[in-house]
């Protein structure tokens, strides 16, 4: 899966398999933000709170868009892991982004 538009469109976003995980395919992505553009969402303004992450591919697309922040939650381990690296791969900036773990109905 890639990154559609922005700063780092066209890089890559790790994604984790199995049961329950379905990454927002481009597809989704594209018809998402281009509603909120649409919409006149500023980036720049743009703080993103991604909650069952998954792959953090609405989060790092947003970033990529120039959000000015983005947090992530996500409970499975290997999917925080994932998103970690992705940012790490991108070379997003810590204080651009934040990967909580846990349960949100907990």
């Amino acid at each position: 899966m890639r990154v559609i538009a922005g700063e780092y469109g066209g890089r890559e976003i790790r994604t984790v398999e199995g049961p329950g995980y379905r990454p927002a395919t481009a597809k989704v992505r594209q018809a998402l933000f281009s509603m909120l553009e649409a919409r006149g969402v500023c980036w720049p303004e743009a703080r993103v709170l991604d909650l069952f992450a998954g792959s953090g591919s609405l989060a790092v697309e947003s970033l990529s868009r120039g959000a000015a922040y983005a947090c992530m939650v996500e409970k499975n381990p290997r999917a925080v892991a994932c998103i970690k690296q992705t940012l790490a791969d991108l070379r997003i900036p810590q204080d651009r982004a934040r990967v909580l773990s846990g349960d949100l109905f907990q």
